[in-house]
């Protein structure tokens, strides 16, 4: 007898602001200001045409025995509670149920898994493990990380925190000749992989005219999943799918209210997440390579698949030692932003297109999420000690980056810190290194921009890569040093990010 768990995402991020520049709040306050207004609006229609209708659904379909669970985002709790509360009170209702389930993931829907260090990630699925308490009166046995982001360090993380198991993509590589339909184990924990072909089926071919099975009914479905072996079947999906991605004319909810029964009358039964997780493991897996539920390729590229993308997760990391707005700088971790930076193309692109806010292009993505983190950075670094090591260390809105360039024609590499000029240093063309050097950009940027004279000096009088990598990395580390050394802002960790780790 075939066993269906199936799960629901539901995040709404913080939208950055298109039009902000650094210190231009408007009248507002400067986090006002960082965020766009359009985060109301959308919340507002996604409750409307998704959250209401479906949850009403479900509560119905709870009572007559089926068994979900919902993974809800802090960022989109604190929304509800802002904005929607009756939206929120349909969603206490479902934590309420004996049938439902309420899952564990970050609180910022943040990409801190990626971090080198694991307790900003491990901290935040705290957060939110304390947010299910709080607000819905339970206590998760169960997680998911953001978009299912998983390895071998991810779980050991999980492990510690005490869950019983964990979900991830089912993915070929990581399973080889092996189905997912089946518990597994890594690292101490058990994992819940979720089957992607069934659960795209609803998410992604549902409209599909040119799918050869559109279209697809309640039976149909039903059926495929009675005729699968294995011990269960995870179906894990966007809750968004239902009235949101998924109109309510295509028939989705007729869909969604009909397969319970469906399911029965072919001997399919439900289960919650905790109950699949209390199952005996199969077998152990070694997951070296990150993998996610993200795209055809199922890895870390929807977030960190280009130079943007890594600069920008490089530097919030950094920004760390700038957190005494912590709560900012974990808005800033959403996956959302890094995501709007990808640079996909076909059917991946069409997705990441999808989901970017008022049609922003990826660069424009990209530089609208460094002019909110400069200016956090700013602002922080304006009231630490000593103020002007602060102030050479943040990170730079676009305006203010060093590009490096050729004769001809713009790298691709940009600087956005002292941290990154450093960096950079290694990899920049040849021609473009001798290029600036030529014309003495690297001395002025470093005057004009960093406001170090001293550090000025010395790059003028350098004439090789080796030369500029040995002054630019001896002061970048002298500088994080008194940083480190002298009194930091208050914040929720003492640790501070540095160059040598």
């Amino acid at each position: 007898m075939t066993r269906l768990c199936i799960g629901f995402e539901v995040h709404q991020p913080y939208r950055l602001n298109p039009g902000f520049r650094p210190g231009d709040y408007g009248g507002k306050s400067p986090e006002e200001a960082y965020f766009s207004g359009i985060n109301k609006e959308i919340l507002e229609r996604v409750c409307r045409k998704c959250y209401n209708p479906a949850t009403t659904l479900v509560l119905e379909l709870l009572d007559q025995g089926f068994k979900c669970a919902f993974s809800l985002s802090g960022t989109l709790v604190e929304q509800l509670e802002k904005w929607e509360p009756e939206t929120l009170g349909l969603f206490e209702e479902v934590a309420r149920h004996k049938n439902a389930e309420l899952l564990c993931q970050t609180y910022y829907h943040s990409v801190a898994s990626l971090f080198d260090d694991p307790s900003e990630f491990e901290e935040q699925v705290r957060l939110h493990r304390q947010l299910m308490r709080d607000a819905f009166g339970v206590t998760p046995t169960v997680m998911e990380n953001t978009e299912f982001l998983f390895n071998n360090a991810i779980a050991e993380s999980a492990k510690r925190l005490g869950f019983k198991g964990i979900y991830t993509e089912g993915v070929e590589r990581l399973l080889g000749w092996r189905s997912p339909n089946y518990v597994y184990s890594c690292r101490g924990i058990n994992l819940l992989l979720r089957n992607y072909q069934l659960s795209d089926d609803i998410a992604f071919r549902f409209t599909n005219r040119q799918w050869p099975e559109w279209p697809l009914t309640a039976d149909k479905y039903a059926a495929w999943l009675a005729a699968t072996p294995g011990d269960y079947v995870n179906v894990f999906i966007d809750y968004e799918t239902f009235g949101e991605h998924q109109w309510e004319d295509t028939g989705i909810f007729e869909f969604l209210r009909w397969l319970p029964r469906e399911c029965k009358a072919r001997g399919v039964e439900f289960a919650k997440p905790s109950e699949i997780a209390s199952m005996q493991a199969v077998e152990a897996l070694n997951v070296e390579e990150t993998v996610s539920w993200a795209d055809v390729e199922k890895d870390i590229s929807a977030w960190l698949g280009n130079t943007m993308q890594h600069m920008a997760i490089k530097e919030v990391q950094r920004g760390q030692a700038f957190a005494s707005d912590v709560k900012t700088w974990r808005y800033l971790q959403t996956s959302d932003h890094f995501y709007y930076m990808a640079s996909k193309f076909g059917s991946c692109g069409d997705v990441h297109s999808y989901f970017s806010p008022e049609a922003c292009t990826n660069i424009e993505a990209f530089d609208m999420y460094m002019r909110a983190l400069s200016d956090y950075e700013l602002r922080a670094a304006q009231k630490m000690k000593p103020k002007q090591v602060a102030l050479e260390l943040r990170c730079l809105p676009p305006e203010q980056a060093f590009r490096f360039r050729t004769p001809r024609a713009y790298t691709g590499f940009s600087a956005y810190s002292l941290d990154d000029f450093a960096d950079l240093l290694n990899f920049v063309p040849e021609d473009s290194l001798q290029y600036h050097l030529s014309r003495d950009d690297y001395s002025v940027w470093v005057r004009d921009v960093l406001n170090d004279g001293k550090l000025a000096e010395e790059v003028a009088k350098c004439g090789n890569r080796i030369e500029l990598l040995e002054v630019t990395d001896r002061r970048r580390k002298e500088l994080w040093s008194r940083l480190k050394g002298a009194e930091a802002p208050e914040r929720r960790r003492e640790e501070v990010w540095s160059p040598s780790k």
